[in-house]
């Protein structure tokens, strides 16, 4: 048997799933890129530019979602996104980046389903 939760942990789980669901597709992109390395310059710059929207959209998110440190992690991803430099710098750190992303969010996770402690009579 499940525990029940309370209503603001409802939304905050589904808070980050949503989360969630934006790290899968920054993980695709950042995998997508890899795959295209060696690609045209072009495509190299597009699919850098759809990261850095979308990790900045999920940092302004994030910033009023108050989870954990994903602000941080998705702007850092946006900058490097953005950022001139060698396309090998950007799939290591952007991939580094990702999967920081994913553990913080499971373990935000975990947090949020957790059941409150019950309260002791005084």
């Amino acid at each position: 048997m499940s525990p029940k939760l309370t209503a603001d942990q409802v939304r905050q789980v589904e808070e980050i799933e949503d989360y969630q669901r934006t790290a899968d597709r920054l993980k695709h992109l950042v995998t997508e890129l890899e795959a295209n390395r060696a690609g045209q310059t072009r495509t190299i710059q597009q699919l850098c530019e759809k990261i850095a929207i979308e990790a900045s959209q999920m940092r302004q998110r994030a910033l009023t979602g108050n989870v954990g440190t994903i602000a941080d992690v998705a702007g850092g991803m946006s900058v490097m996104a953005g950022r001139g430099g060698g396309v090998l710098m950007k799939i290591r750190a952007l991939g580094d980046a990702v999967n920081n992303m994913q553990m913080q969010l499971d373990a935000a996770l975990k947090r949020a389903m957790t059941p409150p402690e019950p309260k002791k009579p005084a």
